[in-house]
């Protein structure tokens, strides 16, 4: 599996972050609890989670977290900053990035890719300002919060590859019903058998897809229930059935089922590490024979995304 990859083989994808949980960045008790969790990334909320009024005391307390934290191992350290739409962006990113960069920021209610091209911008000033290594604080985007961020998202792959540098910042898209369904006025996101309706089935895939088409991690939205483990269950099936490598949370209870689904079984393990090495018994192959059966590049870059997808947490 340490081979390099022959010409014109796809890249070995890297592990992705399974589970995200959002704490509200002005409670310093949830904050230690989420860093208590397993959760893959513990992301301190400044924007939905926090009252107007506590917006400064809650920046301090990130501020203050990220002080004494840094990127000391653990959950990887995350901010959700105001929207950038919201005239608190700025802001928010000074008062992060006066503790210490960050391992990354999510940049919520966004509707155009250059609202994100803008945000990655002012992130490199205060990176350079703070003396980190350039580039090094990844972005989440939510992309489906506003109605032009979906009809925006069919835009992403062709604008955003034109900046490499704001590519390679890019982590991965996300999205949300929450927000969306009240921009809409929707009194519902579920028929009466508890299927998403159309809208909210098309912001889902939107993302799935641009999020394949730049390369990026796709994480799926939040399961807003966190007493319904059951429903939580079937999201994560669909969820990773559908190509999402890893989903939101808002409570600490979620990240268990979480991490679980999207950690490859033994029997998965087995059978990539196996296409993986036909292919390497055969450089430079397209197509190599396998339990009888033929099986070519797309294969063998599935096989990839399972072992990354089996590595271990932070």
């Amino acid at each position: 599996m340490s081979e390099a990859p022959a010409p014109g083989a796809p890249a070995a994808p890297a592990a992705p972050l399974r589970s995200w949980l959002f704490v509200p960045g002005d409670s310093e008790r949830k904050v230690d609890k989420g860093f208590a969790t397993r959760a893959d990334a513990v992301i301190l909320d400044l924007e939905d989670s926090v009252a107007p009024e506590q917006l400064p005391r809650a920046r301090e307390c990130v501020s203050a977290v990220l002080r004494s934290r840094g990127r000391t191992g653990g959950p990887r350290l995350w901010v959700r900053v105001n929207a950038p739409g919201s005239a608190l962006l700025r802001a928010d990113l000074q008062a992060v990035f006066a503790g210490g960069a960050p391992d990354g920021v999510v940049l919520p209610k966004v509707s155009a890719a250059a609202e994100i091209a803008a945000a990655a911008q002012y992130i490199g000033v205060l990176e350079t300002q703070a003396g980190a290594v350039p580039g090094s604080t990844r972005v989440l985007v939510i992309t489906t919060e506003t109605p032009e961020g979906v009809l925006a998202l069919p835009q992403y792959p062709s604008l955003l590859r034109d900046s490499p540098s704001l590519l390679a910042r890019l982590a991965g898209l996300t999205w949300g019903a929450e927000d969306l369904g009240a921009a809409l006025g929707a009194l519902g996101r579920r028929d009466a058998s508890g299927v998403a309706t159309f809208t909210f089935q098309l912001a889902r895939t939107s993302c799935l897809l641009a999020a394949a088409a730049l390369g990026v991690q796709a994480v799926d939205g939040v399961h807003t229930d966190f007493r319904d483990s059951q429903g939580l269950r079937g999201e994560l099936e669909e969820a990773r059935r559908d190509g999402f490598s890893g989903k939101l949370a808002i409570h600490p209870d979620q990240i268990a089922s979480i991490n679980a689904a999207f950690t490859p079984t033994e029997a998965e393990r087995t059978q990539a590490q196996r296409v993986v090495a036909a292919f390497a018994a055969a450089p430079g192959a397209g197509v190599v024979s396998l339990d009888g059966r033929m099986i070519d590049r797309p294969h063998l870059l599935q096989a990839q995304r399972i072992l990354a997808a089996a590595q271990p947490g932070p």
